[in-house]
């Protein structure tokens, strides 16, 4: 026997799928038009604005209350400027400025960019508290360590996103930022009691239903007191009881991409996965970033059988169905075409420069980037002091590798400066840094999470909060270098 067409719509109007390319492939449009609930977009999907309108047209062709979703954090996360590296500073430097007002009028500019391209669901903000100096996949995505200043932010973020058209989606519930661990390549455990994430974790999450956030996305860790041995995503405790009943949120829940270790190991597959988050409570859920037509068909499958042997009621699956619909509902696309970018985001990436020690009289020094490996979720997007350096030599390489008796010769009598991101965690730097502090003056300039870590030899060390085009320009004209 087939599949049911009634059920089979039924589950697609609960997946979030993506495609290849910068142009949807036929069975991206005909799913849609099939009751896909939507797709995401990825920095892939993005050659320019004129190709992206045209894109998401598109879908919409296909089915007008289409969601068309993106990760666009600013900062370190972009999908729109992935060739340069965002003109908005991320959620760390706007922490480090800390203007509620300020915070709120970046978010609407991103919102209205991605209204006017047709983009109807922005997945930001992330407002995870950063209480790890060591996570390695938050960091500079925070508005910081402190829960009212990221709650605040949070709210306004929210605020100026949606006052766009554009649903805000904030994440990760119930807290991702106290991990050590990457859950797109592990479950990450955050053994605390269920006190200790109201406390640390859960303000910005209330701050941003008090505001009207129109969905939350689940987290792929483990809270063992929650949720026993199974991801956030898999728990009707941390979905139901928590988020909904105890902190009253009505809107949408969406799911991290089930594709990640974190949910797929844990549940034997995608789709045993989308079953399992359905069940705990998850409204939509994102398949990943490698999907085609065959996967989606068989998540859809999985969701259909699972309403035949009883592992999911049809009562339940149209609950998340009717949530999705309603999010699309929420939404309005459109609006004039995005303008050139403004001053805005370099603004306030300048404002969140951070110099300690004496940065004078550089005059042409020899620059040096630290390798750093770009995240699953940041995408390879370049970074740095490069594009913004009035014709100084600059020199790329590896900490660990470095010969520094060689650097030190192409330095010659000139100081150096060095540039990295997350450099307290980073193999070989603190030694490097010191090694060539002994002979040069040395500026540290770090662009990732700044950690307890300072270069103590160092002449001076400037703080960026984020590695965006505008966290970089920012540096070079702090440091006195920029063209």
């Amino acid at each position: 026997m087939g599949t049911d067409p009634g059920l089979r719509r039924l589950a697609l109007g609960t997946l979030l799928a993506a495609y290849p390319g910068p142009v949807p492939p036929d069975w991206a449009v005909r799913l849609v038009g099939e009751g896909l609930a939507g797709h995401t977009l990825f920095g892939t999907n993005v050659h320019d604005f004129a190709q992206l309108a045209a894109s998401t047209a598109a879908l919409r062709a296909a089915r007008p209350d289409v969601l068309v979703a993106i990760d666009e954090e600013g900062g370190d996360v972009t999908r729109l400027a992935r060739a340069t590296g965002s003109p908005y500073p991320g959620n760390a430097a706007l922490g480090a400025v800390d203007d509620p007002a300020v915070t709120e009028r970046v978010y609407a500019a991103i919102g209205t960019e991605l209204a006017a391209l047709g983009i109807t669901v922005n997945l930001a903000p992330t407002v995870d508290v950063n209480t790890a100096d060591e996570n390695p996949v938050i960091g500079t995505r925070s508005f910081g360590a402190d829960p009212a200043r990221v709650a605040v932010h949070s709210a306004a973020a929210v605020t100026g996103l949606q006052s766009t058209g554009v649903a805000a989606c904030a994440k990760h519930f119930p807290g991702h930022g106290a991990a050590t661990a990457d859950s797109h390549h592990e479950l990450p455990t955050v053994d605390v009691p269920p006190a200790v994430l109201g406390e640390r974790d859960l303000p910005p999450f209330a701050a941003a239903i008090g505001a009207g956030v129109r969905a939350i996305m689940t987290a792929h860790i483990r809270v063992p007191a929650l949720t026993g041995d199974d991801p956030a995503t898999f728990s009707r405790a941390v979905l139901v009881d928590l988020l909904r009943r105890e902190y009253g949120f009505s809107g949408a829940v969406i799911t991290d991409a089930l594709e990640m270790k974190g949910a797929a190991l844990a549940a034997g597959g995608v789709g045993p996965a989308a079953v399992r988050a359905l069940a705990a409570g998850a409204d939509l859920l994102c398949i990943g970033a490698t999907v085609d037509a065959a996967l989606v068909e068989r998540v859809a499958a999985e969701i259909v059988d699972a309403l035949g042997d009883g592992r999911l009621d049809r009562a339940r699956v149209e609950e998340a169905a009717g949530r999705t619909a309603g999010l699309a509902a929420w939404t309005r696309p459109g609006g004039t075409p995005p303008p050139a970018p403004t001053d805005l985001g370099y603004a306030v990436a300048r404002r969140a420069v951070r110099v300690e020690g004496d940065v004078t009289g550089l005059g042409r020094p020899l620059v040096v980037q630290l390798h750093t490996a770009s995240t699953i979720v940041e995408e390879r997007v370049p970074w740095g002091l490069g594009p913004h350096l009035a014709g100084l030599e600059e020199l790329r390489v590896v900490a660990a590798e470095t010969d520094v008796a060689s650097l030190r010769g192409l330095a010659g009598a000139r100081p150096i400066v060095l540039v990295g991101r997350h450099l307290h965690r980073l193999p070989g730097c603190p030694d490097l840094v010191d090694a060539l502090a002994a002979t040069h003056p040395v500026t540290v300039v770090e662009m990732g999470w700044p950690g307890r870590w300072r270069p103590t030899g160092a002449r001076a060390y400037v703080t960026t909060y984020g590695a965006s085009h505008a966290n970089g320009r920012a540096a070079a004209e702090a440091l006195g270098l920029a063209g």
